[in-house]
């Protein structure tokens, strides 16, 4: 590997230590118009890392920090600019990498080419520096907008599926968890099990303390709840003080085990607010199924079975757990 190649590299692993976003990949096999392009680029604040063929470039774009400006040659070693866009645009990545190509090729055909091939603006050699800044200017603009929209799209995904005021899975969201667990449960055989919680007497709560009292009692049940159980068991809010998990591949022990930590994580520690301690409590019913034969009808009879056993802890005393008999599945 030649001192260049080395430095290179170095570069390329020190960008995978810090996304940022005026990092700019530059793959040049030409000594002279890389030492160019570093040193403009450098002086207009951006962070340089320098390869020297596409499938350099190539391996660096895998990083998980790689830039989405690149600067590449069209006529490079081992996989030329045109081929490298090409591979870049399979497959619709994100995040959307803005590709900047440069040619000494200057005829019609070859911009036409280069903009097929899926280069976002073009540019010949040898380039003027201020015709390059406008580009690279123009291409920040376009990631920019590409980052809002992202943003605003990943903020709208999250509202459809979450409850908006604990964070938790919403109704739907976790019945569809449920049936895409039943599924999985179909396929291989291990149980399946949901749980049922209401808060006890939480309209003494609202009408003692206020609806905003009430609105912190669910979001700290919210925040309480996903702790006492596992990290892929799926936490949602059924509707007003109802809260539902679904629990995979658990067996009845444990099952009765998580259902019992998490009754005691929310009725053994008063709620601190604003108006003093809080005493919450929570009735819990729990339904099992061994195994999943039809989908949407075991769906329904688990839920009815949880609710049926939650109904049962509340007739005993409420702070309980319950939980139903076995629940059979469906004849084949």
């Amino acid at each position: 590997m030649d001192s260049d190649s080395e430095a290179a590299g170095r570069q390329v692993r020190l960008a995978g230590e810090q996304p940022l976003q005026d990092s700019v990949l530059v793959a040049e096999d030409d000594r002279l118009f890389r030492y160019i392009l570093q040193n403009c680029l450098e002086k207009w604040g951006h962070r340089v890392i320098l390869v020297n063929d596409g499938i350099a470039a190539w391996n660096a774009l895998q990083s998980e920090h790689a830039p989405q400006m690149l600067i590449l040659d069209w006529m490079m070693p081992g996989m030329d600019g045109v081929e490298l866009c090409r591979r870049i645009r399979q497959g619709n990545p994100r995040p959307y990498r803005y590709v900047l190509l440069l040619s000494a090729k200057d005829s019609k055909q070859d911009v036409v080419a280069a903009l097929e091939a899926g280069a976002d603006d073009y540019l010949t050699k040898p380039f003027d520096a201020d015709e390059l800044r406008a580009r690279i200017r123009a291409g920040g603009r376009i990631l920019q907008l590409q980052d809002a929209l992202i943003h605003a799209h990943d903020e709208l995904q999250f509202e459809a599926a979450h409850d908006r005021l604990t964070g938790l899975w919403n109704r739907g969201a976790v019945l569809d968890a449920l049936k895409r667990e039943s599924q999985r449960a179909v396929r291989s055989h291990d149980p399946l099990a949901v749980v049922m919680f209401d808060l006890d007497q939480f309209k003494k709560i609202n009408d003692t303390y206020g609806h905003l009292m009430g609105d912190a009692v669910l979001q700290e049940v919210g925040r309480r709840l996903p702790a006492a159980f596992r990290s892929y068991d799926f936490v949602g809010r059924y509707g007003g003080e109802e809260f539902l998990v679904v629990v995979p591949g658990c067996g009845r022990t444990d099952l009765i085990a998580l259902a019992e930590r998490a009754r005691q994580c929310i009725s053994d520690n008063a709620f601190r607010t604003t108006a003093g301690d809080v005493a919450v409590t929570v009735s819990v019913g729990l339904a099992a199924a061994a195994q999943i034969r039809e989908i949407e009808k075991d769906c329904e009879n688990l839920l009815r079975q949880a609710d049926a056993a939650l109904y049962v802890a509340k007739a005993k005393g409420r702070n309980r757990v319950e939980i139903s008999p076995a629940v059979n599945p469906s004849p084949p």
